[in-house]
């Protein structure tokens, strides 16, 4: 592959976009960024304890949501150093917004899964109920939305014209997954270099 690509995965909450991201980063020798992370460093600065892949389920996970939802410079911030590290190349990125924000060379992939199975991820993580983790769900994806909206004017889960794949995770192992992306990737990124015909 020419250049140094780069792939932005997103999705909703308890879709697999972590778990795909580093395995994918791996298999195709490109660096990890986690957009949650960066938030969880944010986080951190604010006085927050963000520990473990189930912090944002939390009630402290869900006052700093309130917080973003209330000062948009927190996610600014963020998705300014992630735009940084896309132009700077090999990397997979997750975040639920970048695939709209970089506009440069790059594969966009959209992960889904059925509210029932994210549920029972979350709640395996979590150690909630599963009709618990459907609440906080709602809850999540209604707040990071309204908060995407009113930063970009981002339609989460209803515009996907940045995408170039799709993938419903519901009923696929992450290594299903992240072989269908890396597939589908290197496929476009050959075509993407070849020189159109004079």
């Amino acid at each position: 592959m020419a250049g140094k690509p780069v792939i932005c995965i997103s999705g909703f909450a308890a879709v697999g976009k972590s778990t795909v991201a580093k395995m994918l980063a791996k298999r195709m020798r490109l660096r990890y960024v986690s957009g949650g992370d960066a938030l969880k460093e944010v986080a951190k600065e604010m006085g927050f304890s963000p520990k473990g892949p189930g912090w944002w389920e939390t009630e402290k996970g869900l006052e700093f949501l309130k917080m973003r939802s209330e000062d948009p410079k927190f996610d600014r911030r963020v998705d300014r150093k992630l735009l940084e590290i896309c132009r700077s190349g090999g990397v997979v990125v997750d975040s639920w917004v970048m695939p709209w924000l970089y506009r440069g060379r790059s594969f966009k992939v959209w992960l889904t899964a059925d509210k029932k199975m994210r549920a029972q991820r979350m709640a395996m993580r979590t150690r909630m109920t599963k009709a618990k983790a459907i609440k906080f769900l709602d809850r999540r994806d209604r707040e990071s939305s309204k908060i995407y909206r009113k930063l970009y004017k981002i339609r989460m889960g209803e515009d996907f014209e940045p995408f170039h794949l799709i993938v419903d995770t519901s009923r696929l192992e992450p290594r299903q997954v992240v072989e269908i992306i890396e597939n589908v990737a290197k496929h476009y990124f050959r075509m993407s270099t070849r020189r159109k015909p004079s």
